[in-house]
């Protein structure tokens, strides 16, 4: 992978600096129209599953099971192809990955970027 993978809150301005902007969320985010989220793509397929999702619920204390699960299902097929587009995207580009989540440190977000990042280390 060429390009670098950050991430940051969908409710947060676009910069020229972001590349590719990628929504990582399976639902929409609230409050936030298609063309105000200034997206190159919206790969829902690539977050959590539901019950990881209202398992983790947010919760702090919770979050390096929840980032322990979360990288386990990344190896699943459902995920498959959307972490290959993603490492696609990667690989020609900066990419932004978005979330609505108001921790954006504590979300999947987060845990996608660290997990791509260090998987182009390998």
């Amino acid at each position: 992978m060429a390009g670098q993978i950050i991430y940051r809150r969908v409710y947060e301005s676009p910069t020229p600096k972001d590349g590719k902007r990628v929504l990582v969320d399976r639902l929409w985010p609230r409050g936030v129209s298609k063309s105000a989220a200034h997206l190159d793509e919206w790969l829902k397929d690539v977050a959590p599953s539901t019950d990881l999702r209202h398992w983790y619920h947010h919760d702090p204390e919770r979050f390096a099971e929840f980032r322990r699960r979360y990288i386990a299902e990344l190896g699943d097929p459902e995920h498959e192809q959307a972490v290959q587009e993603l490492r696609d995207l990667a690989a020609h580009d900066k990419v932004t990955l978005l979330t609505a989540t108001k921790d954006a440190d504590h979300s999947e977000a987060a845990v996608l970027a660290e997990w791509l990042n260090d998987d182009e280390q390998h």
